[in-house]
């Protein structure tokens, strides 16, 4: 069912259609980066699992904890790295991972905000 506006308020129609946001196109598109980013169970639990370490965590310790493969791994701590939620830093053959200052505002926010929906 399709909507339809009253054409006799062509002011009220106006004013709707010509509502604007404040971010800039970069912004927008940075901010979607972050939220598809995180938008998935894979990429969201490696984050908090990561978050919750302080030296780094290795993908071979996170293989097991998320139960998914090695590649799913790496590709969602790509996609998380690319979007500034994590650091690498690598030793030897290894690369470890780390939350960013970025992330853990993230993950503050969205612990604040499920603490104040159970109030």
């Amino acid at each position: 069912m399709a909507l339809s506006h009253d054409t006799d308020d062509s002011n009220a129609a106006s004013a709707c259609c010509s509502a604007s946001h404040p971010l800039t196109e970069r912004e927008l598109v940075a901010d979607v980066r972050l939220l598809g980013a995180v938008g998935n169970d894979t990429r969201y639990e490696a984050l908090r699992l990561i978050a919750g370490v302080e030296d780094g965590v290795c993908v071979c310790e996170l293989e097991p904890a998320l139960g998914v493969s090695q590649g799913a791994v790496s590709q969602a701590l790509s996609r998380l790295y690319a979007a500034g939620l994590l650091s690498r830093r690598k030793e030897g053959r290894w690369r470890y991972y780390s939350a960013t200052p970025r992330a853990e505002r993230l993950l503050e926010t969205l612990d604040e905000i499920r603490s104040s929906d159970d109030e």
